[in-house]
């Protein structure tokens, strides 16, 4: 019977030599991997994350939530700086004054924002007429 079976599978301390010091080697737990130095922070994993992009345009001073799973797909998996040079203000059509962050709510925020969310993606074709 080994030891572990007679202290019925506790954890059982591991012998130590003459000097007091402990002969066994054990290693050490897994440790969680680190985040990639230089890595780009994308929509997907700020989705994977918890959290919210909020979209403002400084010159209506409109800011509007989304949810980067929803914005994954009309932009690509792109960083929130991309994000921001792609966006457009539907108010007053300006590019130059939007501001994008990605930011985790707090619980009375995760509970008053209004997200906008995507209903659907509509490809329109259009014909171009010229005459010769």
């Amino acid at each position: 019977m080994s030891n572990s079976e007679r202290n019925e599978n506790k954890r059982v301390k591991p012998a130590l030599d003459r000097m007091g010091i402990c002969s066994q080697f054990e290693g050490m737990p897994e440790q969680p991997e680190k985040w990639p130095r230089g890595a780009a922070w994308t929509l997907m994993h700020a989705h994977d994350a918890g959290q919210v992009a909020g979209i403002r345009c400084a010159r209506c001073n409109v800011t509007r939530y989304y949810k980067p799973a929803e914005l994954r797909e009309v932009i690509g998996n792109v960083t929130i700086d991309d994000v921001r040079e792609k966006v457009r203000c539907q108010q007053c059509k300006s590019r130059e004054w939007m501001s994008a962050q990605l930011f985790h709510p707090t619980g009375e925020q995760a509970h008053t924002i209004r997200f906008r969310r995507l209903v659907q993606i509509r490809w329109e074709k259009r014909v171009i007429w010229r005459d010769e």
